[in-house]
């Protein structure tokens, strides 16, 4: 159809903030799990970015960054970072209290206790946080290209600004198959890690 070059603008811009916004994301969620302070701290926060219009979110990046693909790619980790926060918090405040205190019972240290025992046993729920983010960043990639990305989301507002509906749909379905593609990729591992810990909870 003609988009081929547009599409993996936005899924390497989508991608490289995804992984960031996971990143980071991930890392809050391990301290707010531990912290009842940074989780009170977090909590507003994440509910303000959630809830705030997508549109206002892009305004303090372009008064400070100006128009353009960096602009744009701060914007997508703003929005998509909440849902890896919060799955990771969850999936950590919500583990088999029974293994935790076999874990603890073994004399695991702290650090052995968060990477052998409490994130292996949370993944599957961070897995579906990645998939929240994924989702949430594909759905900003569109708001973003009025900041000047070239993507698939100029295409959206090219076919609206033109009242093309071909081009308009085109670039609506490339951005569907992106966001399918990558939600069933996701959702697969997430049930293949329920799976595998569930099956045998001491690998």
């Amino acid at each position: 159809t003609g988009i081929w070059p547009e599409a993996m603008l936005s899924v390497y811009l989508c991608s490289i903030a995804v992984i960031i916004s996971f990143i980071l994301g991930a890392g809050l969620g391990i301290w707010a799990s531990n912290n009842d302070t940074g989780s009170a701290i977090l909590r507003p926060i994440n509910d303000t970015l959630q809830t705030m219009p997508l549109f206002v979110i892009l305004i303090p990046f372009v008064m400070v960054f100006k128009i353009g693909e960096f602009t744009a790619l701060l914007a997508i980790i703003a929005y998509a970072i909440v849902p890896a926060i919060r799955y990771t918090e969850h999936g950590l405040r919500n583990l088999p209290e029974g293994i935790i205190e076999a874990a603890q019972m073994m004399g695991c240290p702290k650090r052995q206790m968060l990477w052998s025992v409490k994130i292996p046993l949370a993944l599957p729920v961070m897995m579906l946080g990645l998939n929240q983010t994924i989702m949430f960043g594909i759905s900003m990639l569109v708001i973003a290209a009025l900041v000047g990305t070239s993507g698939l989301g100029q295409q959206v507002y090219i076919g609206l600004g033109d009242g093309d509906f071909g081009v308009g749909m085109t670039a609506g379905i490339g951005m569907a198959i992106i966001a399918i593609n990558a939600d069933r990729m996701t959702a697969a591992r997430s049930v293949k890690l329920q799976e595998r810990y569930t099956s045998n909870p001491a690998s």
